[in-house]
């Protein structure tokens, strides 16, 4: 406890040069914590908008359809299946979909477009139509003879709210799909290619279209709480027939993984970088600090103090010091991190039209992991430990008269 008041006496009686210490330290921890901040919200987004917009945080499929995903794969469901699937602990909500392709076309131009025949109120559970339209108006019934019609497919194909939408397709077992059907309202996704290429149908409308009565490709299950998937998944696999296959969203997408780890290398490639030049800085600082006690360093060795003392002394003062910058940095970095998480990070221009190119949403909503910051903290922690062994080596071998008369 002597040592101790020793040392925070020790750091107070030069104010200039502790602060610049640890103005280092809480530059280096917000400087990464910000960074690191960035690059999660980037990877939280990409699996949102996945998640959100297509697989759900699980989905139950017919044995085959993963390897072989067209409607001869579907599933046959009923009353049974779907509460005993709904009522699993852990999950949300259930959310059946029939997905395919059909050639979609208007007055003078087709397109492929992707075909989502959807339950019109568990889907505002997963992918939210009924919050992206912007003309028109959303579905009132699963068997609604309409359809709603992406922005991007609808300026292509020149058509809009009122007119009607040719849809050609083969369904289920090859049987021919074909309909002149109304489009009630057009949709504005924030991924481009949802929002070039999307119809989305009742889902009973869809069966009929396909041929694919009380059928879907698919159903997409959300869970309560997203670190608890593998269990839900589990349970899921554990109570269900063989020939009914349980998927995380990982499982059906391991590109997206494989893009965020690759990311993710060189954005620690990256912050490495950064703890070199802030490790350097403080290193810096530490110098500056040492060579100006030096004649002080010189007087407690001449008046028998111990090298022991001195070095706990200068390894309990710098301890004090990082552990006053590393929660200063804390503590500076949450506001900055906070309002670009309340106010995401938007781009334009060129910068918007290449993130667009990858599917994601023009803008960066930054991380509010706690662990993001904890652990950015601790690494610089640990390296300003380590530079402050410095000192502790110089004392070992200054001479105490060379030292007074520095």
């Amino acid at each position: 406890m002597l040592y101790l008041k020793m040392a925070w006496r020790n750091i107070w009686r030069n104010k200039r040069r502790t602060l610049i210490t640890m103005a280092s330290i809480v530059m280096a921890v917000v400087l990464s914590a910000v960074m690191s901040s960035m690059q999660e919200g980037q990877y939280d987004q990409m699996i949102d908008n996945t998640v959100g917009s297509f697989t759900g945080h699980i989905q139950i499929q017919q044995a085959e359809y993963k390897d072989e995903p067209n409607l001869d794969h579907s599933l046959r469901i009923n009353e049974v299946l779907f509460r005993q699937v709904e009522e699993t602990a852990g999950v949300k909500a259930v959310v059946p979909r029939i997905d395919s392709y059909a050639l979609a076309g208007g007055l003078h131009k087709t397109k492929a477009a992707m075909i989502a025949g959807i339950d019109i109120e568990a889907e505002k559970h997963l992918s939210e139509p009924d919050q992206k339209v912007i003309s028109g108006r959303y579905f009132n019934s699963n068997s609604e003879h309409a359809v709603l019609i992406s922005a991007g497919l609808a300026d292509y194909l020149n058509v809009q709210t009122g007119d009607s939408l040719v849809l050609i397709s083969s369904g289920f077992h090859g049987v021919s799909a074909a309909d002149l059907i109304p489009i009630k309202g057009v949709l504005k996704f924030g991924i481009p290619d949802m929002n070039n290429g999307m119809v989305y149908m009742p889902l009973q409308t869809a069966q009929e279209f396909f041929g694919a009565y009380n059928r879907v490709t698919a159903l997409a299950v959300m869970a309560q709480d997203a670190k608890g998937i593998h269990e839900v998944a589990q349970r899921l696999s554990s109570q269900l027939p063989d020939d009914y296959k349980v998927y995380g969203w990982q499982e059906l997408m391991p590109e997206l993984i494989q893009a965020i780890e690759a990311d993710r290398g060189s954005g620690q490639i990256i912050l490495m970088v950064l703890y070199m030049v802030v490790g350097f800085g403080i290193l810096g600082t530490v110098l500056m600090m040492t060579a100006e006690r030096k004649f002080e360093f010189g007087v407690l060795l001449s008046i028998g103090t111990s090298r022991f003392v001195i070095g706990l002394t200068l390894i309990l003062e710098m301890a004090t010091i990082t552990i006053l910058g590393t929660i200063s940095g804390i503590i500076a970095s949450l506001p900055f991190i906070y309002y670009f998480n309340i106010n995401p990070m938007e781009f334009t221009g060129q910068a918007a039209a290449a993130i667009e190119e990858y599917g994601m949403e023009p803008f960066i909503r930054f991380s509010t992991d706690p662990s993001i910051i904890i652990n950015q903290a601790m690494i610089v922690l640990v390296i300003t430990l380590l530079i402050s062994i410095y000192p502790l080596i110089h004392t070992k071998r200054i001479n105490p008269v060379e030292a007074m008369r520095h």
